[in-house]
């Protein structure tokens, strides 16, 4: 069996068209009744067989057959499948029902329905699980019974087959359908049953029984409501037939199409929406009756007889089934389709042939699919697009929300938007009219000015917003002037909702100010929001200049912080004096001008919380700070102690933190020391000391001493002139501020150079002596100089002073003086016996001998001493003259060497002349300087201390180990 594909949505196809589907297997006896649901195909033969088909695998066919031969209960007459596939129930002629699993292939037999003849079945509305839970059976004889048939697995059954049946309800006619669903929520429990017979359609709304009642869960509702009803006449011809479809499952899961339900009665097809929600559920069924609409037959399209002319009488309508918006009717051979929303009729077609045993139309409830069989063939439905005009039928019924949720194309919604909008504005609901026409295409001026023109300035502002939101990002023209209009519209609506709150009055719509200052924080929320959302498309000048005409000030200031404009806003604060805010702000800044613009200011303000703001700054030039610090100094740092001056703290960090080496921020920091109202100056002088420290100081000398000098800081004083090398300066001005113990502590530091340390002692003790009026108190402080001598003191004394004040000084100076003379003799005679130790070692010389052995050789070549002329030293080396020679040659310098040589050819010519006093004075200086030391350990050998014991030249085998 194979089907056809529907075709991809083209607005050109017909919505309905019919193809006939090609059966891949031969049928061995006519087709006499069929089921379709969930992508599952049931066909009955007359010969009691049963095929089953999967339609998404038409090869997989299922052939079943009844369990009883047809002359004992009769021939299959209907089929009914539950819309998952799941359970079938089989009535036929005589009676008989049979049940039939998916997973099996075993007919049961229903033997406490024996004799129903089944007419129609309402499948439960949660779901078939083993069993299909409770249905509701319509019988032709009027009855309606409510049935449970529970099911094991591969289709076999747990315990009895039918666990309940019980009849619910007479109708007093035949019943050609059922219908049951939940409505409400499904914790209300709220059911839903409708039953058609011939000339009427009854409709229950109300909540059930439990599952096990033996009441029943439907028979409980019967019971127990009062069914709302709605009747037709039968005409002249009717031939009885009834029928009840209902829409099938809404296509992807979507819960937003309603369902629907038809009747084919006598007068036509009745048809209306099954709602699901309601403000009254118990009057729900009156409701859908009142929604609900018959389309009589007499407007379906006349058929034509073989000679081509209308027939005068319409064939009745022998099937009908619903699909999601059109209502499809067999009438003999053709086949229409009527949209059920506004009964139009959108297909009408012969489909089959005369002659042809028709069995009528089905439908896939959950599957979307649609079908049309005969005895002997199968047609498929195929339904395209069938939604594409809906949108234009609810727009002209006035249900705008239904026709944009089914508008597709841009064009039909920007249709549905615009008319949306015009009625809306009809009924005065201007909020909600801007809302859509924002996203419609209607011409921007005719919206605008119709807002303008009504006094809707908040509708027109709502407008204004939905096509913002609609421009693309590169419209930045539109974009701008957009947000420039809608600024200009919050800015005046600000200032209408404080004026009205300011003056207490109320508006011409009724509202009072309390309502006021309750939109108040709304509408300025909301500005903050457009603000921070289009901050991107707003031109900063034409903002600022909107705002400021206005005299928004607070709008102003949230714009200029959307926008990172931080210069204003800080400016804002401080023209303001609102320091803590104006930190606040500066806090979140980077950039360097912003605080060499603002630091003045905020110095002289907020110094403490400024200076911590400073300090985590890497990036800026403390140079371009100093002036803030000074202009701080000046008005507040001078007033406060050194320890809480922020401006000494700041630079401190930035020496001892940062390791700034600018000289600038190193003398500023001494002036502010300086030029402190504290006397104590031990800040700048442990300052100046850390300088030194560095054996490298950053400021300027000159600088720092003439401030000090300048407000008289005489240890800071003191301290730079002895960084300056100048320690007999630095002594002056101590003495001059009468500092004697700084005096003295400067005259202590040359250390090693006595005579410097003596004059700049002599400098302290003659301020001393004249200071102090006792010649004892001056002497006792003079001793820590030890230099210091009573003869060099003496001068500095007053010309009349009595000698017993310091006769104990010069008693102990004479006692030195005379043992320096003792030291002075002894250190004389030893000086002399030395002298003649030296005149008799020299007499001694010329008898001093040494004992040579005959074995011994010479300390260089090793041969002989005594084969040729020699030298023998005191320490007992001796060497071969000329080897000496050689020896010698190697160590001495370069201008010695040159004076041997020289003596050496000299010598050579002496004795070929025969000059023998010459010769003999030349031989003595060779022999003094060849001579006068051993070579080996006198001072040649220290000077050879870095010479290898193993030269290149050696033979480096005769020193293996």
């Amino acid at each position: 069996m194979a089907t056809s594909s529907s075709a991809a949505l083209d607005p050109t196809l017909p919505i309905i068209d019919v193809q006939r589907v090609s059966l891949q297997f031969p049928l061995s006896s006519p087709i006499v009744a069929t089921a379709v649901s969930s992508n599952v195909l049931l066909l009955a033969l007359a010969s009691n067989r049963l095929l089953r088909f999967d339609l998404e695998n038409p090869s997989d066919i299922d052939d079943i057959d009844l369990p009883l031969p047809a002359t004992k209960i009769g021939t299959i007459r209907k089929l009914f499948l539950d819309p998952t596939g799941s359970h079938c129930l089989i009535s036929t002629t005589l009676g008989e029902v049979f049940y039939l699993h998916s997973n099996g292939r075993v007919v049961k037999s229903l033997g406490r329905l024996r004799g129903v003849v089944v007419e129609a079945v309402a499948w439960n509305c949660e779901g078939p699980t083993q069993g299909t839970r409770e249905i509701l059976i319509g019988g032709r004889d009027g009855g309606v019974w409510e049935v449970v048939v529970e099911s094991g697995g591969g289709g076999g059954f747990m315990g009895k087959e039918e666990r309940f049946v019980k009849r619910v309800w007479e109708a007093g006619e035949a019943v050609t359908g059922v219908w049951a669903d939940l409505v409400g929520s499904r914790q209300q429990g709220m059911r839903r049953i409708v039953v058609a017979s011939q000339g009427a359609l009854k409709m229950w709304v109300g909540k059930g029984g439990r599952s096990g009642d033996t009441v029943g869960v439907f028979g409980k509702l019967f019971e127990g409501e009062t069914p709302s009803v709605y009747e037709v006449e039968r005409g002249d011809g009717y031939g009885g037939i009834s029928s009840l479809a209902v829409s099938p499952d809404p296509e992807g899961g979507s819960d937003t199409t309603e369902r629907a339900y038809a009747w084919l009665c006598a007068q036509g097809v009745y048809t209306g929406p099954l709602l699901t929600q309601s403000t009254d559920l118990t009057a729900l069924a009156r409701q859908i009756f009142h929604d609900s609409h018959m389309f009589p037959k007499s407007q379906l399209p006349p058929m034509q007889s073989s000679s081509g002319r209308n027939r005068t009488t319409q064939p009745p309508i022998s099937s009908m089934i619903l699909t999601q918006f059109h209502v499809l009717a067999l009438q003999e051979g053709r086949l229409t389709a009527v949209n059920r929303l506004d009964d139009t009729v959108v297909y009408n077609q012969e489909v089959l042939e005369a002659g042809q045993t028709i069995l009528g139309l089905y439908a896939d409830q959950q599957k979307n699919t649609y079908w049309l069989l005969t005895s002997a063939e199968i047609y498929e439905i195929v339904v395209t697009d069938e939604d594409r005009d809906v949108w234009k039928i609810m727009l002209k019924k006035g249900n705008y929300e239904a026709a944009q949720r089914y508008a597709h194309t841009s064009e039909e919604k920007d249709a549905v938007a615009a008319a949306t909008g015009d009625h809306l504005i009809g009924q005065g609901k201007f909020a909600e009219a801007a809302s859509v026409l924002g996203k419609s295409s209607k011409p921007f001026e005719d919206v605008a000015l119709g807002f303008i023109d009504k006094g809707e300035h908040d509708a027109l502002r709502k407008y204004l917003l939905t096509k913002l939101v609609g421009y693309p990002k590169s419209f930045i023209m539109q974009r701008t002037l957009l947000v420039s209009w809608l600024t200009e519209l919050y800015m005046a609506k600000l200032n209408q909702l404080d004026d009205t709150i300011s003056t207490k009055a109320e508006l011409a719509a009724g509202s009072t100010a309390s309502e006021m200052q309750k939109q108040l924080p709304a509408v300025r929320k909301e500005y903050q929001d457009f603000v921070t959302r289009n901050k991107a498309d707003l031109d900063v000048k034409t903002t600022y200049e909107v705002i400021s005409a206005h005299g928004r000030e607070e709008e102003l200031l949230y714009f200029a912080n959307v926008v990172n404009d931080f210069d204003y806003v800080l400016e804002y604060w401080v023209q303001r004096e609102r320091w803590t805010e104006a930190m606040a702000v500066l806090k979140k800044q980077t950039s360097p001008d912003v605080f060499y613009k603002y630091s003045t200011v905020l110095m002289s303000h907020s110094a403490v919380d400024l200076v911590e703001v400073l300090m985590r700054q890497q990036s800026l030039d403390p140079k371009k700070i100093i002036p803030a610090l000074l202009t701080y100094n000046r008005t507040i740092g001078s007033l406060v102690p050194l320890a809480q001056n922020q401006a000494i703290r700041y630079l401190s960090f930035c020496i001892n933190h940062q390791v700034s080496t600018l000289p600038a921020v190193h003398n500023t920091l001494i002036a502010l020391y300086a030029s402190s109202l504290s006397t104590d100056e031990s800040a700048l002088l442990s300052y100046l000391e850390t300088q030194s420290t560095a054996h490298e100081h950053h400021y300027d000398a000159d600088f720092a001493l003439r401030l000090c000098i300048a407000h008289k800081r005489v240890a800071s004083a003191v301290h730079v002139y002895c960084t300056m090398n100048q320690p007999s300066s630095a002594v002056d001005l101590a003495l001059k501020y009468n500092e004697i113990e700084i005096a003295a502590s400067v005259a202590d530091r040359p250390g090693n150079d006595d005579i410097l340390r003596k004059k700049l002692w002599l400098k302290v003790a003659k301020k001393v002596i004249s200071q102090n009026k006792g010649i004892k108190p001056a002497m006792e402080f003079l001793k820590r100089c030890e230099l210091l001598r009573i003869e060099d003191l003496i001068p500095f004394f007053p010309d009349f002073v009595v000698i017993d004040d310091f006769k104990a000084e010069i008693c102990a100076a004479l006692e030195n003086y005379s043992r320096e003379i003792d030291g002075l003799k002894a250190s004389m005679d030893a000086s002399a016996a030395t002298a003649q130790s030296i005149k008799s070692s020299i007499s001694a010389i010329d008898s001093r001998y040494a004992i040579v052995e005959p074995g011994e050789r010479c300390w260089k070549c090793r041969m002989p001493l005594l084969m040729r002329q020699f030298f023998v030293f005191p320490c007992q080396h001796a060497f071969h003259a000329d080897c000496l020679g050689e020896m010698v040659m190697g160590v001495v310098g370069m201008g010695k060497g040159k004076r041997i040589r020289e003596l050496q050819r000299e010598v050579g010519r002496v004795v070929a002349a025969g000059g023998r006093a010459r010769k003999e004075g030349l031989v003595r200086e060779l022999d003094g300087l060849v001579a006068g030391a051993c070579v080996l350990c006198g001072e040649g050998a220290v000077r050879m201390i870095d010479e290898p014991f193993i030269l290149e030249s050696d033979n480096k085998e005769e020193w293996a180990i």
